[in-house]
């Protein structure tokens, strides 16, 4: 059948058209939305406020009440839980004490028999030297007895025949009225014994406690900083461990400072008490010695046992000269050994020392005077350590960041001609 002149007919294609596929759709699609997007304007520049230096300041004001709120937060939680504070400190001053014997046992036996033989050693050192003190005391006292009365009579009578005292009354009138006065505030008495056999019963707990865990730090201390440590991420530990090692030095030599600190009054007691010719100096010595170790308390105790020592057995007169030399070599203690001694075994100025006992007996009292060195010491050791950690990594970080950073800082700075040229 052949075909006619009107019949329609289809033209070939010039060109074949090339498919699209779903991902380039897509794309055109994104870019067609974005083009219709209305342009986003850049926010000009914050404003900032004051000088450069004001800034910088109030930043630091800002950090500066960020720590003293923290610091406030830790002495209140503190205030908590004294009693687990005081047999921690203890434990960790225990600890430090013990431990160099330890490890010198530890050459010929197991560890945990080293460290049970070095506690045992303490104990029986202790235990000597308070022995000592006691039995020479028991062998004297008959004498010590007889003297302090007639110690006491000669005291009586210095007082009465002075002209500035004679108004006063007589020895026994101020007995009769000191018996008098006892007995009308003997209720108050009673309630300030009961709180002070609290306080005794809260001491007792806290060196048993303080015992226990001196045990478990002496013979587990490494396993139980293996733990800590495990809870850290694991590119810390250098940091974590040199930290905690700087803390560890500071508050070794603390303990160090303390000891050195006591065996120098000591000494200076037994020479001073020998000089003056008052028996039993050598035991009087080792009073001073072991008191020399609780704060304010101990040596308070040893100048009255020692004033009264004198009083029975020479009299009033070399009493009171005991009694001004004690306190001289407290003040000795309290204002040249201790910032000297303790102070370079922790690495702090004798004026700094000073100021952070005065402030830690603001803040907490006896105890706040007690821990306050320590505490400072291993601060400003963690600080100064960690801080040069930090300078000693920077330049090492510095080569790894830089091809990371770079691509950041080339876009950024891309960024800024062609949005000029948009």
């Amino acid at each position: 059948m052949a075909m006619t002149a009107d019949a329609p007919t289809v033209a070939p294609t010039t060109a074949a058209e090339s498919p699209t596929t779903p991902q380039q759709d897509a794309g055109e699609q994104d870019a067609r939305e974005t083009a219709q997007r209305p342009a986003v304007q850049e926010l000009p520049p914050r404003a900032e406020f004051g000088a450069p230096w004001i800034r910088s300041t109030g930043d630091l004001a800002w950090k500066l009440i960020g720590i003293g709120l923290a610091v406030a937060l830790a002495l209140y939680v503190v205030s908590l839980v004294q009693l687990v504070f005081v047999a921690l400190f203890l434990a960790l001053v225990f600890t430090t004490v013990l431990l160099p014997l330890g490890d010198l046992y530890d050459r010929v036996m197991p560890r945990g028999l080293a460290m049970a033989a070095s506690l045992l050693t303490a104990v029986l050192a202790v235990g000597g030297l308070v022995t000592y003190v006691v039995s020479s005391v028991v062998s004297r006292w008959e004498e010590l007895a007889t003297e302090f009365g007639t110690g006491l009579t000669d005291l009586a009578e210095l007082l009465t025949g002075n002209p500035l005292l004679a108004g006063l009354g007589t020895p026994s009138e101020w007995l009769a009225d000191g018996g008098a006065w006892l007995q009308a505030n003997a209720g108050d008495y009673v309630g300030t014994a009961a709180e002070s056999a609290g306080s005794i019963a809260e001491g007792a707990t806290a060196v048993v406690l303080a015992i226990f865990c001196t045990v478990f730090f002496l013979t587990q201390g490494g396993r139980m900083w293996q733990w800590v440590l495990s809870l850290v991420p694991a590119d810390r530990h250098d940091r974590w461990q040199a930290a905690a090692s700087a803390g560890w030095t500071a508050f070794s030599g603390f303990t160090r400072g303390m000891f050195f600190v006591a065996l120098a009054d000591g000494v200076l007691a037994g020479v001073f008490l020998s000089v003056v010719g008052v028996p039993l100096a050598l035991p009087l010595s080792v009073v001073v010695f072991l008191g020399a170790f609780v704060p304010m308390i101990g040596p308070v105790a040893a100048i009255v046992i020692s004033a009264l020592v004198a009083l029975a057995a020479k009299g009033p007169v070399l009493a009171l000269v005991v009694l001004i030399g004690m306190i001289v070599v407290a003040q000795i203690d309290a204002n040249v050994l201790q910032p000297l001694i303790t102070g370079k075994q922790v690495s702090l100025h004798p004026v700094v020392m000073a100021l952070v006992v005065a402030g830690g007996s603001v803040l907490g009292g006896l105890l706040g005077a007690v821990v306050a060195v320590p505490l400072t010491a291993v601060t400003w050791a963690v600080i100064s350590t960690l801080r040069k950690k930090a300078l000693t990594l920077a330049p090492t970080l510095a080569p790894t960041l830089a091809p990371t950073l770079a691509p950041t800082q080339a876009a950024a700075q891309g960024a800024a001609p062609a949005h000029e040229a948009d």
